[in-house]
């Protein structure tokens, strides 16, 4: 949109500062969409390909947690959320 002055150098990184969380949904063989993934996305950048860190994923037909944290934590707790203790709940199953 931009032309050619804007190029995958500068677009990748400023992605991959820009989003927290990724949700990655899928679509079963029932027809309903379900959580198959939710990752953190820390911001590095390595050959053009933003590094990922599971939090949860899909196994066995659950969603399970990784014990990988969102990162900048601090985004969150300035809006008032407690991301460890969130983490720390059961929240997930065969969602």
């Amino acid at each position: 949109m931009a032309g050619d002055n804007i190029s995958a150098r500068f677009v990748v990184p400023t992605v991959a500062t820009s989003v927290d969380l990724v949700v990655h949904l899928g679509l079963g063989h029932d027809g309903v969409r379900r959580v198959n993934e939710i990752v953190s996305v820390p911001g590095r950048v390595e050959a053009d390909v933003i590094e990922v860190e599971p939090i949860f994923v899909r196994s066995g037909g659950e969603l399970r947690r990784t014990g990988g944290v969102p990162a900048r934590v601090e985004r969150f707790e300035r809006v008032g959320i407690d991301i460890h203790a969130l983490l720390a709940t059961d929240l997930v199953g065969d969602r």
